[in-house]
């Protein structure tokens, strides 16, 4: 049912149709109301454990970074947290210009996971698949976004915030950082949808190992794996952001459309069956195909350079 969702809204070639699909899948592209999932009821009970903020800076150039901001408790995500998250991304839903997205953590460290206070508030069994729910619906939304993304990772991304670099497509490690999927510690598992991204991630057996053995992974072992793209090396080459900015605007350069198009014709690739994907991929084409790009290249016979 939900690929059938995905393919019917992916192969509209407008815009508009795409944000209208997103928009939609706000309100249940993984869960809804069929599977007990009230999204207004657990919004209601995530907001009264407060702290810390998501912020979202949107650049003239189309790139937009979200810093997770609560550096008391290492970015751990409180309660209201979560909620900012999923309004954040329903904005980057709306912007029609974005072409890449950089996820980051405050003050030197990615994010430590779910905020202890707002966890054992909700520690019986039905608020804590409620917020399961809730948060894999927004991180699918995420990875779902028309922008190319990329996790920044400083410092630690531990448990939750492990989870969160799995729903970027990219993830680009500082010197000296660690992803560490330490649910096996609390006596749990992912629950934000990190195992099953992490295995089409790393693989099966890799997976295995990381949550199993709850592993710190280094840049090293993040390189090694596929984990991480690539480590940000270089004090004279600008902050890590800067630096982030600049890796992704290698692939984010060019009109808003084309590289919405092709974050489309990937996502149709890595969530439909491969018939549904090569229908997509034949209708989005067909959205670039004589535009104004398309034009613009063609009079300037750019294809070789």
């Amino acid at each position: 049912m939900v690929l059938c969702a995905v393919r019917q809204h992916l192969l509209r070639g407008s815009r508009g149709a795409w944000a209208r699909f997103l928009q939609r899948q706000s309100r249940g592209c993984v869960y809804s109301s069929v599977h007990g999932f009230q999204q207004e009821e657990i919004r209601e009970k995530l907001q009264a454990f407060p702290g810390g903020s998501i912020e979202l800076l949107t650049q003239e150039s189309g790139l937009a970074v979200l810093t997770i901001n609560y550096p008391s408790r290492m970015n751990a995500f409180s309660g209201s947290m979560m909620v900012d998250l999923e309004e954040r991304v329903s904005q980057l839903e709306g912007w029609t210009d974005g072409k890449g997205l950089i996820v980051q953590g405050a003050s030197g460290t990615f994010c430590s996971g779910s905020d202890l206070n707002a966890v054992r508030a909700l520690s019986n069994p039905q608020d804590g698949m409620k917020m399961c729910m809730f948060m894999q619906n927004t991180l699918t939304r995420l990875l779902r976004l028309p922008m190319i993304s990329v996790a920044l990772v400083e410092g630690r991304a531990l448990g939750g915030g492990a989870e969160l670099t799995t729903a970027c497509d990219f993830r680009l490690m500082a010197p000296g950082s660690v992803i560490q999927f330490v649910h096996k510690h609390m006596g749990l598992v992912p629950g934000w949808g990190g195992a099953a991204r992490l295995v089409r991630i790393v693989g099966s057996q890799n997976a295995l190992k990381l949550l199993g053995g709850a592993v710190k992974v280094d840049p090293e072992l993040a390189l090694q794996i596929g984990l991480a793209e690539e480590v940000l090396q270089g004090e004279g080459a600008g902050t890590p952001l800067q630096r982030a900015e600049n890796w992704l605007s290698v692939y984010t350069k060019g009109p808003a459309p084309v590289i919405q198009a092709v974050k489309k014709v990937v996502l149709s690739g890595r969530e439909l069956p491969l018939s549904e994907a090569l229908k997509t991929e034949k209708d989005v084409f067909g959205t670039v195909w004589g535009g104004p790009a398309n034009m613009q290249a063609l009079a300037s016979k750019s294809k070789h350079r």
